[in-house]
């Protein structure tokens, strides 16, 4: 077997060989996000654009042609198709740091330190230090805690021809003196620092950068720039001096531990005790308050997930992603250069505070960005936990021809946003706290032709009743959370009828689910956490008769999600452990570049089914 597949490497075409390899970096099992990885890709050389293509699309070609060749394994996929994720199998792995090895390509640490090694990867900070010779490094990754040697090392000029430095997720990954040092790293193409969250283990975060030095400017081959989730509330000016830059993510921690506004008392104790906490306390403690400290003072206080974005953004003309701009601290002028940036893909906005002047600006800029094809805008207000209005989109008159993925949190209600209605192209849509109605717009929503992902959040809908005959007619995916006046769902012969999963929690549906029989290709339907249907023996009996077998999943024992009026039935309930998580939906922070996909991670303790059908039927 060994063999075969060492073949299979044999027979590459050389532009895939080192994309290959590349794989070797990661560890055992991981699911490798596709962006990172080609990125990674294009910040390294593997990638040269062709006449006519870009080179993300280039990138995303090759990677592609390793998972038709079975080379690597499709992990997560959207409801559109695309593979958004990877996995690499054991032995095939074992494969490639085997050529790795041999090629000098790529070195785990814990093993004995090698002379011109171009890629180093750590997976255990209990390494042992060893003498370090890290001139010709081209790309460092850390999967673990930081490890102590790498201390006196990081942007330091010793590592002054390394090209991408990947510490995404790491616990200590890097200190505010070391980042003050980031301009004396030259050739860095790709740097990635951000906090994944895993609330609530790591409720503050990792990252305690809370400033971008003016030397960012030197980099400038940078493509990729990821702070998600530090302490840096503002980006400096020149940041708009990165002209290859593609990506720039960049939101803010917006938790206070130490010194939490809401809270007066506390925190100005916590302000009289600095003293005593910065002699006493250890250095990733102060490291932390320091850097709670920074981000309060610079921001006056002000909560929010995103930061301020700098005038000169229009000059970015290579950008194609931007995610964590706060409209409310950013100038008008940098709003307005929004529109200049006519290759960005996507983009994700705070609008919480911004002036009537700068929203109606950013409308306008919106209707220039005609390659976008992500967009999601939150107008969240911190002090009461509440969404703020969004009714300046009727500003809109032509929106972005091509836009896939549409996420607005914040209150619409039935403002006259039309244009909705050319929104043709648009998988998926995600709305939180928008108020509607039964009316024009949900009307809108369920004429859209090409519509597979409906996301309702937090009384996004405040209708008694959803859905009606011949709407939705692509609709795959349907999830309902906290919708509090939702009475009653009936789905007619001609509704939804491709609806494969339908998600329900925090609701109380008075008068049941009805009709899931007319949906002929459901696969899945959960009630999670806190959803009461009353005669749920009808819906279970309805499940049964369903020709294609769906699963009815629980999130809790029967009778708590059951109002009452329940009959008998034939269905068989199996109590299992709760299921794995799916990969899929991503929170703001971890995926946080794959906002867009569309998989559900379901909690379940209880499955049931019908006890004539087959499992594997449907599973």
């Amino acid at each position: 077997m060994r063999q075969v597949l060492a073949l299979s490497y044999n027979y590459l075409p050389s532009h895939l060989k080192p994309c290959f390899l590349y794989l070797s970096i990661f560890p055992e099992d991981f699911e490798i996000q596709r962006k990172r990885l080609v990125y990674r890709w294009i910040a390294e050389g593997f990638i040269r654009a062709r006449k006519g293509v870009s080179i993300m699309d280039v990138a995303i070609k090759y990677f592609n042609e390793l998972i038709n060749r079975s080379l690597i394994q499709p992990s997560r996929v959207n409801i559109s198709g695309t593979i958004k994720s990877c996995r690499v199998h054991d032995i095939m792995r074992d494969i490639m740091i085997s050529i790795s090895r041999e090629e000098k390509f790529m070195i785990k640490k814990l093993v004995r330190w090698r002379k011109n090694i171009r890629h180093v990867a750590y997976y255990n900070s209990n390494s042992s230090e060893i003498a370090m010779d890290l001139n010709q490094v081209r790309s460092l990754t850390v999967f673990c805690e930081r490890p102590k040697e790498l201390t006196p090392l990081l942007c330091s000029p010793q590592v002054r021809m390394l090209r991408v430095l990947d510490f995404q997720g790491v616990r200590f990954g890097m200190t505010q003196k070391e980042m003050d040092n980031i301009g004396s790293v030259l050739h860095l193409k790709y740097m990635n620092i951000r906090c994944d969250y895993d609330f609530p283990n790591n409720f503050n975060g990792h990252s305690k950068i809370y400033r971008i030095p003016r030397s960012i400017g030197k980099l400038q081959g940078l493509r990729v720039l990821d702070i998600s989730n530090t302490y840096i509330t503002s980006l400096p000016t020149e940041i708009c001096k990165l002209r290859s830059l593609n990506v720039l993510r960049c939101t803010r921690e917006e938790r206070y531990k130490f010194f939490d506004p809401s809270k007066p008392i506390q925190c100005l104790f916590a302000l009289s005790c600095i003293p005593v906490t910065m002699s006493l306390a250890d250095s990733d403690q102060r490291r932390e308050v320091t850097a709670e400290l920074h981000m309060a003072c610079s921001s006056c206080w002000f909560r929010t997930n995103g930061v301020r974005v700098p005038r000169g953004i229009g000059n970015l003309k290579q950008l194609q992603e931007l995610v964590g701009m706060d409209i409310s601290q950013t100038s008008s002028k940098a709003v307005k250069e929004l529109g200049e940036l006519s290759r960005l893909r996507k983009l994700r906005l705070e609008t919480n505070g911004a002036t009537e002047r700068k929203c109606k600006m950013l409308c306008a800029a919106i209707e220039n960005l005609s390659s976008l094809g992500y967009l999601r805008i939150r107008a969240f207000r911190f002090t009461d936990c509440s969404l703020t209005s969004l009714e300046w989109l009727h500003s809109i008159s032509s929106p972005p021809p091509f836009l896939k993925s549409f996420t607005l949190f914040g209150c619409i209600k039935e403002i006259d946003i039309g244009w909705l209605r050319e929104l043709t192209h648009l998988v998926k849509i995600e709305l939180g706290g928008s108020e509607l109605k039964e009316g024009k717009t949900v009307e809108i929503l369920g004429e859209l032709p090409n519509l597979m992902v409906l996301r309702l959040l937090w009384d996004a809908y405040v209708g008694v009743k959803l859905f009606r005959a011949d709407a939705f007619a692509k609709l795959r995916k349907l999830d309902i959370t906290y919708l509090d006046n939702l009475r009653h769902m009936r789905f007619e012969e001609r509704t939804s009828p491709r609806m494969e999963t339908i998600d329900i929690s925090f609701c109380r549906l008075e008068s049941g689910i009805i009709g899931i029989k007319h949906l002929q290709k459901l696969k899945e339907i959960s009630l999670s956490w806190n959803c009461e249907v009353a005669r749920l023996g009808q819906l279970q009996e309805e499940v049964e008769a369903n020709p294609n077998h769906p699963v009815l999943r629980m999130s809790e024992d029967p009778s708590d999600h059951d109002l009452g009026d329940t009959e008998g039935s034939a269905t068989q309930v199996e109590a299992n452990d709760p299921l794995p998580k799916n990969v899929g939906e991503s929170s703001q922070s971890n995926q946080g570049d794959d906002d867009d996909s569309d998989q559900q991670q379901p909690i379940t303790s209880t499955e049931i089914m019908p006890a004539d059908a087959d499992p594997a039927a449907s599973s």
